[in-house]
Parts: structure tokens; C-alpha cells; sequence
């Protein structure tokens, strides 16, 4: 690999914006690199999975709605992974996933992923741990074929502190609109902290590569986590997207302007 893989024990938490002017101005910005970035990749018909994990809380969801403000809705699609249903348990667990592999010219934002068999579904017991050890080669062969068959892969990573965890739970509990999104798992994952944390930085440790890295992101101040998973997934993207738009010659103009009477 280019790099080692990031540490969580590295992520400086305290990061923020120093007020909301910043924040609506880099917004602002990134938005709009996003949305011209969406617009090349249909006309060039390339293709972006975007993949965001992290602790209950951290924010992904806040982090998408801003991701996805300004894009256009026919050539996205945000995919919110929970747990299998009958018919997907009975197939290999990547096969629900390469079912959600997008089309040329779009791009498909997960909001939880694959790596479920190497977090819940190991803290949780619901895989041996012949199966989730198995799956590091699996996930990593399977983002290499996304990646030889063309398409860009982010992914990103929203870390918080147990804290800062805590105090977003309890804001939950005390506003009646917020207390649908505080639910038992979130209880039951919280009390296995230390094993989660185990488990998150054996998938960055394991499945960290150049072609599909992970990108850190702290997440304890909201403003700096949002512009923070903007810009990585924008600058991933430049790197790599032709953001140039198809143009017509000056003799499809010609004739354009002839058939519409413009000349």
C-alpha cells in the first residue's frame, strides 16, 4: 500500500469551524464542485460508490443530506444497508451489494455497507470467526473489481468520542421529534464500545488500499464533519472524473441553428 492505514487513535476530534459563515461558504462551495463532478460523471458515463460507516451518532446522515443537497435525483442513489432479509441470508452477503453496483454515468452513496460482516456482524456474533476473518479477502477482491472495471471508490469513516456519543443519545431522548432515531441497537452497540472500536480499525488496518483507501473523518463538531466528508469525497472524485462536458463542433452548431431557424 501507498500509506498505512489511518488510526483512530490519530483523529483529532477537537477539529471544527470557527463560526457559520464558514461553513455555510465551504458548503456552499463543495456543493457545487459535487454537482458540476455528478453532471460529468453521467455525460462521460463514469461511475462513484461512495461508502460511509461509522458510530451510531456520528452523523452519516447528516453528512449525505449535504452531500446529496444540490445533486440531481436521477443519477444518484443513496442505499441505507440494515440487515439482511430472508432471501439475501440465503446468498453470499456480497450478492446484495453487487446488486446495488451503479449504472454508467451515476453514482450510489452507502449509508452502512459490505463491512457489516466485519463489525456488527462480528461484535455481534452473527458470523464465526472463520467467516469474518474470510471476508477481509473478500472485500478487498471484490472493491478491486469495482475498481478494474472503472469505478471510483470513497470511503469514508465519521469517528466520534463516547462522549460526544453520549451527549447526541441524550439529545435524542430529551426532544420527542429525535426519540425514533434512538433505538435498542444503539443501546446494545454502546455497551460493546471497546469491541466496535476493535473491529473498526481492523476493517481501516485490513481493507485500506490505494485504490480504495479510507478516508478519517472527525466527527464531534457537526459543521466539520459535513464539509470534512464533502471535500474527501470531491477531491477523490477530481482526481479521477473528466469534468469536462461533452461539446458540440462547430458544425453541429451550424446545423442546429439552421434547423431552428436561428440563422
Amino acid at each position: 500500500m501507498s500509506r498505512s492505514a489511518p488510526k483512530l487513535s490519530k483523529v483529532d476530534l477537537s477539529l471544527r469551524l470557527p463560526d457559520a459563515e464558514t461553513y455555510q461558504d465551504r458548503l456552499k462551495d463543495l456543493q457545487t464542485r459535487l454537482q458540476r463532478l455528478q453532471s460529468a460523471c453521467y455525460h462521460n458515463r463514469q461511475r462513484a460508490v461512495i461508502v460511509l460507516e461509522g458510530w451510531d451518532a456520528a452523523g452519516k446522515g447528516g453528512a449525505i443530506r449535504r452531500m446529496t443537497e444540490k445533486l440531481d435525483p436521477r443519477s444518484y442513489r443513496v442505499h441505507a444497508i440494515g440487515a439482511p432479509n430472508d432471501q439475501e441470508r440465503d446468498q453470499h452477503y456480497l450478492q446484495r451489494f453487487w446488486n446495488k453496483v451503479p449504472h454508467h454515468g451515476h453514482i450510489a452513496i452507502f449509508d452502512r455497507s459490505w463491512y457489516g460482516r466485519v463489525l456488527v456482524e462480528r461484535v455481534e456474533g452473527l458470523a464465526d470467526k472463520n467467516r469474518w476473518q474470510q471476508a477481509y479477502d473478500e472485500i478487498n477482491e471484490f472493491e478491486r473489481q469495482l475498481h478494474d472495471d472503472g469505478v471510483v471508490i470513497v470511503k469514508l469513516m465519521l469517528h466520534i468520542s463516547q462522549e460526544e456519543q453520549l451527549r447526541r443519545f441524550a439529545e435524542r431522548l430529551d426532544n420527542p421529534r429525535k426519540h425514533w432515531k434512538l433505538t435498542p441497537e444503539d443501546l446494545r452497540n454502546r455497551a460493546r464500545a471497546k469491541e466496535y472500536r476493535e473491529a473498526y480499525q481492523d476493517m481501516l488496518d485490513r481493507t485500506h488500499r490505494p485504490h480504495a483507501p479510507w478516508t478519517l473523518i472527525a466527527g464531534d463538531h457537526k459543521w466539520h464533519a459535513r464539509t470534512a466528508a464533502l471535500d474527501a469525497v470531491v477531491t477523490a472524485l477530481e482526481a479521477v472524473i473528466d469534468p469536462h462536458l461533452p461539446r458540440l463542433t462547430s458544425s453541429e452548431i451550424r446545423d442546429a441553428r439552421k434547423a431552428l431557424g436561428l440563422d
